[in-house]
């Protein structure tokens, strides 16, 4: 028991010591040296940083912004690596440096917004808004080729020259021109566009994600490019999207999806030019944007027969058709039946 007694004292001892010991030379190096990181780039030593986190967060910043209002993001190929060491206390830290160096050879990405007219770049804007402002100038002054003007959002690794709103709209804008109509002995008969608007519509932003049985069967007003689905938002509406749209070149014929009865064909605020057949069920189809309408209210119509065109009218940045299903006034997602 006795001899026990003096080993366990023995190695109590020698912790304590161990211990001691430990302490010592942790407090010695903590004196001299502090924790930090050696920053590595493509393999080769750029220098120390205390903070890496904080380093990082500055590079990341400068690749998701750049350094001009204009850029979208910058592309940078080559990021740094940490390496977690202790450091003399003497030397120091060189972030700015570091930074300059992950950075110097970044290409800015700008972003800008090109105003088209059938699909040639006219002019540059820095901003959507200005943009906007560009199509809402010239459809105030009814300019006729509203239907050939679209908005494209572009990147590009130089600056453009940017147009004021009035210089592009002044530039854009086409006046009606008189026609004269030659007289003809020809019988041969077209297709009439009406310009009055007839009917009522229920232009509610009132939308269902469900799906509801229509009891009809549908067909395709047109074929296309689904540029905007439903229930989107966008910077160019002020509620979700209450329909879908179809991408197609003006003047494109618009065919009724379903047999019934024209209730509403006009101008109506951001439908722009608008037909509303209504068929069985309670059940409506809204065809919106149109450049040209061949129906009027209380006309009916078949399945597949051609109702108006294609076009750009009212809320709209390039030809497109708005088309929408709705049952007892409340809209339904029409990529539920078609498309």
């Amino acid at each position: 028991m006795k001899k026990f007694l003096i080993h366990t004292r023995k190695s109590i001892k020698f912790i304590v010591l161990t211990l001691i010991a430990t302490f010592l030379i942790i407090g010695f190096v903590a004196f001299l040296y502090k924790p930090t990181y050696r920053v590595m780039l493509n393999g080769e030593q750029i220098g120390y940083t205390e903070n890496k986190s904080q380093l990082q967060k500055k590079i990341n910043n400068y690749i998701e912004n750049g350094n001009d209002e204009n850029v979208a993001y910058v592309q940078v190929d080559n990021l740094p690596e940490y390496q977690l060491c202790l450091l003399k206390k003497g030397i120091v830290a060189n972030d700015d440096e570091i930074y300059a160096k992950v950075t110097q050879d970044g290409i800015p990405y700008y972003r800008y917004y090109a105003i088209l007219e059938n699909n040639e770049e006219k002019f540059y804007v820095s901003t959507f808004s200005e943009a906007e402002s560009v199509v809402n100038g010239l459809k105030e002054k009814n300019s006729t080729n509203m239907d050939t003007i679209t908005i494209a959002e572009k990147y590009d690794t130089e600056k453009k020259e940017y147009a004021s709103t009035e210089t592009a709209v002044a530039s854009l804008y086409k006046e009606l021109q008189p026609v004269v109509v030659a007289s003809t002995n020809s019988t041969k008969s077209t297709k009439k566009a009406t310009t009055k608007s007839t009917g009522k519509v229920n232009t509610s932003t009132t939308i269902s994600s469900g799906k509801a049985s229509l009891g009809i069967s549908l067909i395709k007003p047109v074929s296309g490019i689904i540029t905007s689905r439903f229930a989107a938002s966008s910077r160019i509406r002020s509620s979700a999207h209450t329909g879908l749209d179809i991408a197609t070149s003006t003047g494109t014929p618009v065919k009724a999806a379903a047999s019934g009865t024209v209730t509403f064909s006009g101008t109506k605020g951001s439908y722009g030019k608008l037909v509303v057949v209504t068929h069985s069920n309670g059940v409506q189809t809204y065809y919106g944007h149109c450049s040209k309408l061949y129906v009027s209210a209380g006309e009916t119509v078949s399945q597949g027969q051609t109702i108006c065109a294609v076009g750009s009218t009212g809320n709209s940045t390039g030809p497109h058709l708005h088309f929408e299903i709705r049952k007892n006034g409340v809209a339904y997602n029409p990529q539920n039946y078609l498309y």
